[in-house]
């Protein structure tokens, strides 16, 4: 069975994903140790530090086995040699920005040079994810999945293989209020 991984790079749906996982009824990996907050409503699913830790022990991640695993978008690199389906979520930058920014509660003063950096690092993690043999990759787009849910959904349904009786739970998952921060659609 392949190990499930949640992706993307920082302030791209990846915990609305994994929520939307866990109304699956899958199980997912979390330490708890974030608590929701008014930047994620309903929590971050994730363990702290996941990517310092498969950085200095690959094989960390053995640990979660049967498990999704939330690992963003950098850390991907890490992983060792397994069976991965990976879920990764693409979210307009000038949204993940304007997210980051709020969060932080301060404008990033170098804020295109940030973004290029994101978006050089997301095209070279996705060229790497398309040359592994044990990486099977399904792109999410962020603005559909909270648009126009079901689709979505339905997608990663088929991927996973997971019962489609679901889906109303998973898209029931998806807080549409999370989606603060918009960039207007380019034609």
């Amino acid at each position: 069975m392949a190990n499930i991984i949640v992706s993307g790079c920082p302030r791209s749906g990846t915990s609305m994903t994994m929520r939307i996982l866990a109304a699956a009824g899958l199980p997912i990996a979390t330490d708890e140790v974030r608590e929701a907050d008014k930047d994620n409503l309903h929590g971050y699913f994730e363990v702290d530090a996941i990517v310092d830790r498969i950085k200095e022990n690959p094989d960390y991640v053995r640990g979660f086995d049967g498990k999704v695993l939330k690992v963003i978008h950098y850390g991907l690199q890490y992983l060792p040699k397994g069976d991965y389906k990976v879920v990764y979520i693409e979210r307009d930058l000038d949204e993940v920005m304007s997210s980051m920014e709020k969060m932080t509660g301060k404008p990033d003063p170098n804020r295109e040079e940030t973004k290029q950096a994101f978006r050089k690092l997301g095209e070279k993690i996705k060229k790497e994810m398309g040359e592994r043999e044990d990486m099977d990759v399904l792109y999410i787009s962020h603005r559909k999945l909270l648009t126009e849910p079901n689709p979505e959904v339905e997608r990663i349904i088929d991927f996973l293989g997971i019962d489609n009786l679901r889906l109303g739970d998973m898209v029931s998952a998806i807080d549409k209020r999370s989606y603060r921060n918009r960039a207007e659609p380019k034609a």
